[in-house]
């Protein structure tokens, strides 16, 4: 599961991001109210998480700004602004829900669980099948030609950005800070490793199927063919 979290305080944002983690949560952070907005406009999160006070734009504004381009995705509140008026300033703007600074991580995960079991993306396919592949984005499981096969969490990350993204050339930067986050110490070598693990789980040599090429110098694309 995949969270966009929008913070510029940086020690709470550090603490959270460790904690998520741990959580099995893929986290993507920024410190900008632009930058969030760019970044929750062109990829898919299962939830954002906005700090109500940003740089630049304020966490309402980015809301009621992603509203008005129909984004449907779930939007949580962080703020230590707790008065009737400012919650109602904030479900306004299209958050769903909004918890308060000081909080307990816990209820910040039932907060998160309870959001993405509302099933805000109703237009997102949930299964994708590919050539010989099925894929169910969902319950994070692959077959291939009927059969189950076993990913990891990283493998299945992997695949998700490739699905989403067919056609186009992914740079190892691009794919790096996706899965691992920007300040990851995670190498190019480690990268291509586990693209190696991936392609020969899901590629068969028998019918001489690629889904991943390698694109020198550049990174990876995701294509469908038979060579």
């Amino acid at each position: 599961m995949k969270l966009l979290l929008a913070e510029d305080d940086r020690r709470l944002a550090q603490l959270l991001i460790h904690l998520l983690k741990k959580n099995y949560y893929t986290v993507e952070w920024v410190e900008d109210g632009v930058v969030a907005f760019d970044y929750a406009s062109t990829t898919h999160y299962d939830v954002i998480i906005l700090d109500w006070m940003l740089p630049n734009t304020d966490g309402v504004s980015i809301s009621q700004n992603l509203r008005k381009t129909g984004y449907q995705g779930a939007i949580l509140m962080l703020t230590a602004r707790d008065t009737l008026e400012d919650r109602l300033a904030g479900f306004d703007a299209g958050v769903d829900d909004y918890l308060v600074k000081p909080f307990e991580f816990q209820e910040l995960i039932a907060r998160i669980k309870a959001l993405t079991r509302r099933n805000y993306y109703q237009l997102q396919e949930e299964v994708i099948e590919i050539s010989n592949l099925k894929i169910n984005l969902k319950e994070h499981c692959v077959q291939k030609n009927g059969q189950l096969i076993s990913l990891t969490t990283r493998e299945f990350q992997l695949l998700e950005i490739f699905v989403h993204h067919p056609g186009h050339v992914l740079t190892r930067d691009f794919i790096l800070e996706k899965v691992w986050g920007f300040d990851s110490d995670v190498t190019f070598n480690t990268l291509e490793v586990y693209i190696k693990l991936l392609r020969k789980k899901l590629e068969d040599p028998s019918t001489k199927q690629i889904y991943i090429r390698t694109v020198r110098g550049v990174g990876y694309q995701w294509v469908n063919d038979v060579v």
